[in-house]
């Protein structure tokens, strides 16, 4: 592959549009709606529509958990570079109420939270970062709280 089309798809905008129709997403009816250009932030969306509803009437679980699944590893692999192994370790998800209409969750990667993940595996250690993200409705209520747990090493 040559250098220009590399570039492409490394770029926050063209993981967005791969994001949003990569077929878990597609089919759930998820958005990422920003990936920023230094990939320190994302944000994603989920409209709520008749293939994503359970028996109840609310989002299905299942589509709460996938809109937040892979993007803070997604986002740390792009921060770290090619020297890293990144992976998604562990996740719980708590249903804080139902989910309704149009729900987002919001990733932040901060600089400081980079320095500690490389200082951490300089020595080439693994290291377990976590993070918490919250789905909100369009209120600004909580419908769910998601725990990550990634695994980060340097590569040997």
């Amino acid at each position: 592959m040559n250098a220009t089309v590399r570039r492409w798809f490394a770029s926050s905008g063209a993981l967005r549009r791969l994001l949003t129709l990569y077929p878990p997403y597609l089919g759930a009816g998820i958005r990422v709606t920003h990936i920023a250009p230094d990939f320190r932030s994302a944000t994603v969306e989920m409209r709520q529509r008749w293939y994503n509803r359970n028996y109840v009437g609310t989002h299905f679980g299942g589509s709460l958990y996938s809109m937040v699944d892979p993007m803070y590893m997604l986002l740390l692999m792009r921060r770290l570079g090619s020297g890293y192994l990144v992976w998604d370790k562990s996740a719980s998800i708590e249903f804080v109420r139902p989910g309704r209409g149009t729900v987002t969750a919001r990733f932040e990667m901060s600089d400081e939270r980079l320095k500690e993940i490389q200082a951490a595996t300089a020595s080439g250690d693994k290291y377990l970062p976590t993070w918490d993200v919250e789905v909100v409705d369009s209120e600004g209520e909580v419908v769910a709280r998601v725990h990550k747990v990634l695994y980060v090493r340097r590569k040997r």
